[in-house]
């Protein structure tokens, strides 16, 4: 499953136009914290260890992207607002989007 989750992202990232390079790194930086957290759903994480691992320097940025990310379903976030604690991630299962052409909203 976990791989495949991956594997998944990066398939259907290829017709998603609203992921960028942002996404994908922050992608991969959350991916690899959840796998040294052994793949358990959520893991907490921190924007001061995370930013220079994907190579976001932008609070405003990071936070967006994440944001998105949530939004576009590929995670699930839950910011903390809480500098002591972290804010949590759990990674959902990818479905393959679609567009409706005719008012172009996205599903998942």
């Amino acid at each position: 499953m976990n791989s495949e989750l991956l594997q998944k992202f990066f398939e259907t990232i290829k017709s998603d136009p609203r992921i960028g390079p942002v996404h994908i790194s922050l992608y991969a930086a959350l991916y690899s914290q959840w796998s040294e957290n052994k793949y358990e759903n959520p893991i907490y994480i921190f924007s001061s260890e995370l930013k220079p691992f994907c190579k976001i320097y932008g609070s405003a940025t990071y936070h967006r992207c994440l944001r998105q990310l949530h939004e576009y379903g590929y995670i699930r976030y839950v910011p903390s607002f809480n500098h002591c604690l972290g804010s949590l991630v759990y990674f959902l299962e990818i479905r393959r989007i679609t567009v409706n052409k005719k008012n172009k909203r996205w599903k998942m």
